[in-house]
């Protein structure tokens, strides 16, 4: 598969002398969503800064489509589309003259209206952002993001303080947006959007990369290979565990689906939140 991002021994320090990247090496593929997941300070923000080509004093390599990232100019700009986690928008402007402004700063665009009618804004394109609430103005980010038809879509917190319902449209425009040939790198705490999304994550703290894995992959190196089967005798609730390298030959397993009010059966994965505590140390912020 060919790759979009090559980045080998990527480092940073801040000027006031804040190692905030250490040596981070990872490849993000054509047409994946690449999930950068960390604690709040870890290093996932300034490495999207360097992969944005905001921050440029970097130590290592960074290759974009084969070309080391130092190369491009202002048309690698055309080719990417970012959404940062705080929307940053001019208020008394309406929601369509803030997307007609920025769409100015493109040499080619998407249709505004269109964008705006897929989050749900269209009827809201003439009202000043100043009166949207904040997740309204999480869809306009996004649309924002899409304005120039990238190739490439860098997202930080991209559902957050959405609605279930507002949550999926974003979601399935991302998963769209793959489906045609994009590449996204998606930064966020929650877990659920991860899984859901992400073809493989990347665990980064103390400026490093700890483990890269696909989420099916991470669950199953971190959890546990056994079946757990809930089931009721009268009013009292049972649990038993059973070893899936030994189940098909576990005759209480059968005994069990055979003769019991059987409730609930799974497996002992474990979840994308336990693993992120697990492999950063951390909780996941609310």
């Amino acid at each position: 598969m060919k790759s979009v991002f090559d980045i080998e021994d990527l480092g940073f320090t801040y000027r006031k002398g804040v190692r905030a990247v250490d040596g981070v090496s990872f490849t993000v593929q054509k047409g994946e969503i690449f999930g950068l997941l960390g604690p709040s300070g870890a290093g996932k923000s300034t490495t999207q800064k360097i992969l944005t080509r905001l921050l440029h004093r970097f130590e290592g390599t960074v290759r974009f489509e084969g070309r080391d990232l130092r190369s491009y100019g202002n048309e690698f700009y055309e080719r990417i589309g970012v959404g940062f986690e705080l929307p940053v928008h001019f208020s008394k402007l309406t929601g369509k003259e803030n997307m007609e402004f920025f769409a100015r700063l493109y040499s080619k665009t998407a249709d505004i209206d269109s964008l705006l009618q897929r989050v749900g804004l269209f009827e809201d394109r003439d009202r000043l952002v100043g009166e949207y609430s904040k997740g309204m103005k999480m869809r306009l980010n996004f649309v924002r993001a899409m304005l120039n038809d990238p190739e490439v879509l860098f997202l930080d917190e991209a559902t957050n303080g959405l609605d279930p319902k507002n949550a999926r449209i974003i979601k399935d425009l991302i998963r769209e947006f793959q489906s045609s040939g994009g590449t996204v790198l998606l930064s966020t705490h929650l877990m659920g959007d991860v899984e859901e999304l992400c073809d493989r994550v990347g665990f980064i703290t103390d400026g490093r990369i700890r483990e890269i894995a696909s989420p099916r992959d991470l669950k199953l190196r971190h959890g546990r290979r056994e079946l757990v089967v809930e089931y009721r005798e009268g009013k009292t609730q049972h649990t038993e565990r059973f070893n899936l390298d030994t189940i098909g030959e576990d005759e209480r397993f059968f005994e069990l689906v055979r003769n019991k009010d059987i409730e609930t059966m799974h497996s002992g994965e474990t979840t994308l939140e336990e693993i992120f505590i697990k492999v950063t140390g951390e909780t996941v912020d609310a």
